[in-house]
């Protein structure tokens, strides 16, 4: 392999790469060290002043509100106090107004640098990754990161949204030991981690409390929320969503101990190596490749969280802001059916249809439903979604015409899923289950 970190026989991208991936080595190993010993530190150098600082997270924080980022609350309904409302004050900094009643007077969102270089690094290499597909990268080397991307995909489709956030179906220990492995490829947090702020998202949409608010703007909901500090409602509210089937799988328990140990293992060198080893390919080759896989992954899962949130039809709820967008449902293996996916969270489809095409998720599941290993499988009668459709619809179903009678919601309608202490009995009797449950 050479001189895996020396600027020998690579050209200038390559060298720019290379002082990028020293640096994002450099602190993912200090990460890593921090989570297994459980101890906090401070990637900021204590040297510089806080006036400093401040100076340049308002600097930063100019930058992405060009970029179309509300970096703090602006029309956001706050859980804290729905009265809250932006001043710019004479110290020309942002921030927030708030009642007496408020716990927080201000709220700052800070930039989490260590994230913010190493999405810098892993974009650019998935760039050049991309170029070197088309020049340098064996074929066979491109259609084994594809692969090995979909097992990722659906670890996090069929897996951590569905199965774990949604409880939508159940699955046999054998489903879940692969979708575990399958959504560690994917590294999007652990299990546990993602499916809390799946859920948290669900029941507090477009509020403060959502850890990706569209609300927020685009580049925000897409990437933005993992660059900056988590609002503090996103973590109380985290607090007390009902957590407790997750910590009685063995499955994200055991994945939840050993991330840090699994993670780099299964994203990063064993897709690296098995191109190196099998058909030899050029190591910098196979590492530039698994960046390309590994960001347009998730890209493609940032996009149910932006551009589903913003732009398509709304033909079962026109009073949220999820949409139903045919573009992110190719891409993010039908995940792209938003309106009814929030509408009826608990559904194992994700989507009033399980077309394969455009839904690879659900043929998935049905596979090993056909096998036994899913079972439970949670889907709405044609008689509620119909029902629904004339009550809420924006107008544009196929089938259906347009809602003459408005129907507001409230904050307290969203729930998170199958088993959501706040989902109503009447609900529950218009479920479907598809199969019996395991004895």
């Amino acid at each position: 392999m050479g001189n895996l970190f020396g600027f020998a026989h690579f050209g200038f991208v390559d060298a720019v790469l290379c002082v990028l991936l020293r640096i994002s080595l450099h602190i993912t190993l200090l990460d890593i060290g921090c989570a297994l010993k459980k101890r906090k530190r401070n990637f900021i150098s204590r040297n510089y002043s806080r006036n400093k600082r401040r100076n340049c997270q308002y600097f930063c924080f100019q930058i992405l509100n060009v970029m179309g980022t509300t970096i703090v609350t602006t029309e956001t309904q706050s859980l804290r106090d729905p009265t809250s409302y932006i001043r710019k004050g004479t110290d020309q900094k942002y921030a927030i107004n708030e009642t007496a009643e408020s716990s927080n007077s201000k709220f700052w969102s800070l930039i989490v640098w260590k994230n913010v270089i190493l999405f810098l690094y892993v974009h650019l290499a998935a760039i050049y990754g991309f170029y070197l597909a088309f020049t340098k990268i064996k074929g066979i080397t491109t259609v084994w990161g594809l692969v090995y991307t979909s097992c990722g995909g659906l670890g996090i489709t069929a897996g951590a949204h569905r199965l774990w956030a949604h409880r939508s179906y159940k699955a046999t220990w054998q489903l879940r030991i692969i979708l575990g492995i399958f959504q560690t490829i994917a590294f999007q947090n652990h299990i546990y981690e993602w499916a809390r702020d799946h859920r948290v998202h669900h029941k507090f949409s477009e509020t403060d409390a959502d850890p990706h608010n569209a609300k927020r703007g685009f580049f925000f909901s897409h990437v933005g929320w993992l660059l900056m500090k988590k609002h503090p409602d996103v973590k109380s509210k985290g607090k007390v969503v009902d957590m407790s089937d997750l910590e009685e799988d063995f499955v994200v328990v055991f994945q939840r101990r050993y991330y840090y140990i699994l993670m780099p293992l299964l994203t990063f060198i064993i897709p690296t190596l098995v191109p190196v080893f099998l058909w030899n390919e050029d190591p910098w080759m196979a590492w530039y490749s698994t960046m390309f896989r590994w960001v347009l992954a998730l890209n493609c899962t940032w996009l149910v969280n932006s551009a589903a949130h913003m732009w398509g039809n709304k033909p079962y709820d026109k009073n949220i802001s999820p949409a139903e967008n045919m573009s992110v449902a190719i891409l993010a293996y039908g995940e792209g059916f938003h309106n009814y996916h929030h509408v009826f969270p608990y559904d194992y489809k994700a989507a009033e249809l399980g077309d394969y095409m455009l839904n690879p998720t659900t043929a998935f599941i049905d596979f090993f439903a056909r096998i036994g290993w899913a079972y439970s499988l949670k889907t709405m009668s044609r008689k509620t979604i119909m029902a629904r459709i004339l009550r809420t619809g924006d107008g544009t179903h196929k089938r259906i015409g347009r809602s003459n009678s408005p129907d507001c919601h409230t904050q307290e309608d969203h729930v998170w899923g199958w088993g959501d202490a706040d989902m109503k009995e009447e609900d529950c009797k218009f479920v479907s289950v598809l199969e019996e449950e395991e004895e």
